[in-house]
């Protein structure tokens, strides 16, 4: 196995990505703990005759899976949401500004 420093880039990138994908793990954690406790609290709530399938039951755990989507996209496909190309891009345009400056 390669040895490798940590100031290496590559390390570096790993290291990142290694974050991103532990934050992802816990965002899910916290995701499902949260909407079984408050789909608990609604349940619970309810009165006789009345059931726990409507709509405003649901939208907060929808609109919060759509960003748990989008960040597990971010964690697993690097590159996927404004990707390494457009980073390197953006770098080199704030290096000519910087150097327009100068």
């Amino acid at each position: 196995m390669e040895n490798l420093e940590t100031d290496d880039i590559r390390y570096q990138e790993a290291e990142k990505r290694v974050k991103r994908i532990r934050g992802f793990y816990m965002f899910i954690f916290i995701y499902i703990a949260v909407n079984l406790f408050i789909l608990f609290l609604n349940y619970r709530e309810l009165k006789p005759g009345q059931t726990i399938w409507h709509i405003k039951y649901f939208l907060l755990p929808f609109f919060w899976g759509m960003g748990l989507i989008a960040y597990g996209m971010r964690a697993f496909l690097p590159g996927f949401i404004l990707g390494s190309k457009w980073e390197e891009k953006k770098i080199k345009e704030l290096m000519e500004k910087e150097k327009d400056i100068e």
